[in-house]
């Protein structure tokens, strides 16, 4: 865990330190020859440099340990980190799309932006290359969906980049400084739908869901391989970052002993650590052919094949 939390803040800092370079490089460049693209790309990586500030105190907050007042421990801190970013994004993106809208519908008179604009944005674009790069090898390293979103972030930046290079390129050969503007514009879109993006995902987490079903039919085909082991049912999952907690509850006969049926819930559990990432699990187990009620909460395998038909 340690190794971990020195990998979450090391990658941290080396994203803040780069991502400031870039993001006063660009601002500066930007205001200097005149182009409201490279000044929004610059504003951009701004909000990447918040970015990292928040994964770097967030990478301190997952690695503490459970305690009484939070028995699950502090992986959600990522997703609610998560949510505070989005807000930060769409802030930098309305107020890009405020300045760049005005001066396109008010047509203020502009110059061609000066050639030193299409240089930083050539350095922005081999920067984020290998910002982004570092952030994902780390990521996969430390098991942090974080950092591997941070990386995909900043792999969007390098898309952004791209974009501003293209409306430079055509305001130069087309000698018209509004392809400057509503590139800006379409920026300041892109940056805005990010936020909502990012903001959507996290609710999945928050309200105790998971992203991909599948893990469901994993958890049945566990089950499935375990002898004595039937009727899967009231499966619930939900994720703590990259990982999940899963309640199930088994059918066992019933004349075993309790360590018999004790020994076959270990193998499920067991099983289902193999297939899906597990941060905490627990099996119920019951006798089997008990008559249940109908169940408000979880998945068993009827309702999941109706779901896949």
């Amino acid at each position: 865990m340690k190794e971990r939390e020195q990998i979450l803040i090391r990658a941290s800092w080396i994203s803040i330190i780069g991502n400031a370079i870039l993001s006063i490089l660009k601002m500066g460049v930007g205001i200097f020859a005149g182009s409201l693209a490279v000044l929004g790309d610059g504003i951009d990586s701004a909000t990447d440099v918040v970015i990292s500030i928040v994964t770097l105190f967030t990478a301190r907050i997952v690695s503490r340990p459970p305690n009484s007042n939070y028995a699950y421990g502090y992986e959600k801190a990522d997703s609610v980190a998560a949510k505070v970013l989005s807000f930060v994004i769409f802030f930098a993106g309305m107020q890009m799309l405020l300045s760049t809208g005005k001066s396109i519908i008010f047509a203020v008179p502009r110059e061609l932006p000066s050639t030193i604009a299409i240089y930083v944005t050539l350095l922005s674009i081999i920067g984020k290359l290998g910002l982004a790069y570092y952030q994902f090898r780390q990521g996969k390293k430390a098991g942090s969906v974080m950092l591997i979103a941070n990386a995909k972030n900043m792999r969007n930046d390098v898309i952004i980049s791209t974009g501003v290079l293209c409306g430079l390129f055509f305001t130069f050969i087309l000698k018209m400084p509004i392809l400057d503007s509503i590139t800006g514009l379409l920026i300041s879109l892109y940056i805005i739908k990010s936020s909502i993006d990012i903001f959507m995902e996290t609710n999945v987490v928050l309200m105790d869901g998971v992203k991909d079903t599948s893990v469901y039919s994993k958890i049945f085909d566990a089950v499935d391989r375990v002898p004595g082991a039937v009727n899967p049912h009231r499966v619930r999952s939900r994720q703590l970052g990259n990982l999940y907690m899963i309640s199930l509850d088994i059918e066992v006969d019933g004349t075993l002993s309790l360590n018999e049926a004790h020994e076959i819930g270990n193998k499920v559990e067991h099983n289902i650590k193999e297939s899906v990432d597990v941060y905490d699990i627990i099996v119920h187990i019951e006798p089997k052919g008990k008559t249940h009620h109908e169940e408000k909460f979880g998945v068993d395998k009827n309702s999941l094949s109706d779901k896949l038909r």
